[in-house]
């Protein structure tokens, strides 16, 4: 399917360049990935020959992350956005994932390898970067076609993980059930609200990360008002309800895992997150997150429960044909250089 019109973050790549020329103009793709609560917690050290990726652990989120799980495949999707681009540009990018054990923040080291010409997947890929979106919206009543599907499973498995689509109606009410279970626990911690409240902003803010109110759906002054109820109040009922329905409404569940639940199966996992919201949006679909179920320790069993199968579920997804939304911001290039 073509890849939908997009105009590109920057203007001409420097081709001719150095290592590190190229690599500058690289991240300015990168850093377009999705992140939990949008914290971006990425570092990037470049020299004459590689680039480093750091976790950015001052941008955690202890409430909701304590193992710092999601921030790391935040950190994968990242480097995927960067391959991608790589790719795009003639370049072949050679990832090693947590190159030094002892040193836990260092999650890849890049080189760039030899000049090769891009497929068309690298052009369809690399322009859904500025077209992905992150969609809280509900979903239209429209399948999606059973050839996009197996496209994302083939896409997972290439990155060395593996996307279940639920399909059967009981098993999509119980994963609809936890997700509403989870929705209620975490919604009774008021640690979990304050956290969440700290990273949504209103809609006018100037901040660069977290989630604008607009993400939401909130108009201008309830996006004002918006954290100081979800610190004050336990809304977790009420949310239950709404996400059951939207689970259960969503024409696609789904749920991405890996074979193991390492750090570097986390990157793994945030770069096949990457790689599947690129495709997904390359053929319009729109991806969004209901993590509960695993983000609660002790409902993340019962999900493999439901799968059936061996591993260790990393993210719940939802897909489907979604309204047009504007992208969260992103902070520049500079501020995530060391």
């Amino acid at each position: 399917m073509t890849a939908p019109a997009v105009q590109p973050i920057l203007g001409a790549f420097p081709a001719d360049g150095t290592s590190a020329e190229k690599f500058g103009a690289l991240l300015h793709y990168a850093i377009q990935a999705p992140s939990s609560h949008n914290s971006q917690p990425w570092l990037f050290s470049i020299d004459a020959t590689c680039l480093e990726l750091y976790a950015d652990r001052s941008r955690a989120l202890a409430v909701v992350d304590p193992d710092d799980r999601e921030l790391v495949m935040s950190c994968g999707a990242a480097l995927f956005c960067l391959r991608a681009a790589a790719r795009r540009f003639g370049l072949t990018p050679v990832a090693i994932v947590c190159p030094e054990p002892d040193n836990p923040d260092l999650l890849a080291r890049v080189t760039l390898g030899e000049r090769t010409a891009p497929l068309p997947e690298d052009e369809e890929l690399f322009h859904a970067i500025p077209a992905r979106r992150t969609n809280r919206q509900r979903f239209a009543d429209r399948d999606v076609p059973a050839d996009i599907l197996e496209r994302l499973r083939l896409d997972a498995a290439s990155e060395g993980a593996w996307l279940e689509i639920v399909t059967a109606d009981r098993l999509r009410h119980l994963l609809a059930d936890l997700i509403a279970r989870g929705d209620e626990i975490q919604a009774a911690d008021k640690r979990f609200r304050r956290e969440l409240a700290a990273w949504i902003h209103p809609n006018r803010s100037r901040s660069r990360d977290g989630m604008p109110g607009y993400a939401f759906g909130f108009g201008d002054l309830l996006s004002h008002a918006g954290p100081a109820l979800i610190r004050t109040f336990d809304w977790g009922s009420r949310q239950a309800a709404r996400d059951r329905q939207i689970a259960l409404g969503s024409p696609v569940l789904a749920v991405l895992g890996t074979a193991d639940d390492r750090p570097s199966a986390w990157v793994v996992a945030g770069q096949t997150l990457a790689r599947v919201s690129l495709r997904a949006a390359a053929a319009s679909v729109s991806v969004s997150f209901l993590n509960q179920p695993i983000e609660v320790r002790e409902l993340r069993p019962q999900v493999v429960d439901i799968l059936g199968r061996k591993g260790y579920p990393q993210l719940v997804l939802r897909m489907g044909y979604g309204p047009v939304v504007n992208p969260t911001p992103r902070r520049p290039v500079r501020e995530v250089l060391l």
